[in-house]
């Protein structure tokens, strides 16, 4: 199974650490964000990750290279403007397969298995819900015995991880913006979605305050580690 990870967005929020850094270069815990991701998906047995950017994605690929200092292989798509989510994924096909694939937010940091996943149930997408953070209260969509659906309790976040069959985003015209939140609401009305609800750590780096406080907290871990 092959991985994407995102990593075209402004990151318009985090101004001006973003001005001149891209967002999933910032770094916590002393390593940029995006690394953490790679680095557990390297230890879960990942060999191919796809890597989209736009805003300083040549400092992206100037950072990471091939891959080859994790054992795994990285390939780019480059966007001239951001896509959205689904319009960078449908962007990015022709180097994901045809076989279902992994996808992660670039601007997140969670503790989870990454490899599990690769036995998630086969519908046209699997996503792995959270609690609701402080700052996303109301959720995003309804869990119920595995599966999302379009009403009920509870609402979970999206934690911006995700297994997806690639004829989910066939409908998406290659090279044009487009949300990936339209696509998988019609795709919950039809019943096709499972998830998972993790309830591990996870952390959606949305402004400097939460970099500054996951950063604090990953340091505070290492001092105990080392003691």
């Amino acid at each position: 199974m092959k991985a994407m990870i995102l990593a075209a967005g402004r990151g318009e929020r985090m101004r001006p650490l973003t001005d001149h850094t891209p967002k999933p270069l910032l770094q916590v815990g002393g390593k940029p964000l995006i690394v953490w991701h790679i680095e557990n998906l390297a230890k879960a047995g990942f060999k191919e990750i796809v890597i989209n950017h736009a805003h300083l994605g040549a400092q992206i690929e100037f950072a990471l290279g091939n891959g080859a200092q994790w054992g795994l292989s990285i390939q780019y798509s480059p966007e001239v403007l951001a896509l959205e989510t689904a319009g960078g994924i449908a962007n990015a096909l022709n180097l994901l397969g045809e076989q279902p694939f992994l996808v992660v937010n670039g601007d997140t940091f969670m503790d989870i298995d990454f490899g599990l996943l690769k036995f998630a149930p086969s519908h046209l997408a699997h996503l792995v819900m959270v609690n609701n953070p402080p700052q996303h209260l109301q959720g995003d969509f309804a869990y119920q015995d595995g599966m999302l659906v379009s009403e009920g309790e509870p609402k979970l976040t999206f934690s911006g991880v995700g297994i997806y069959q690639p004829n989910l985003f066939a409908a998406i015209v290659r090279g044009q913006p487009a949300k990936l939140a339209p696509i998988l609401r019609d795709a919950i009305g039809k019943c096709l979605i499972s998830a998972e609800h993790f309830q591990g750590v996870w952390h959606d780096i949305g402004t400097p305050a939460r970099l500054h406080d996951l950063d604090t907290e990953l340091n505070l871990m290492t001092k105990k580690a080392t003691k």
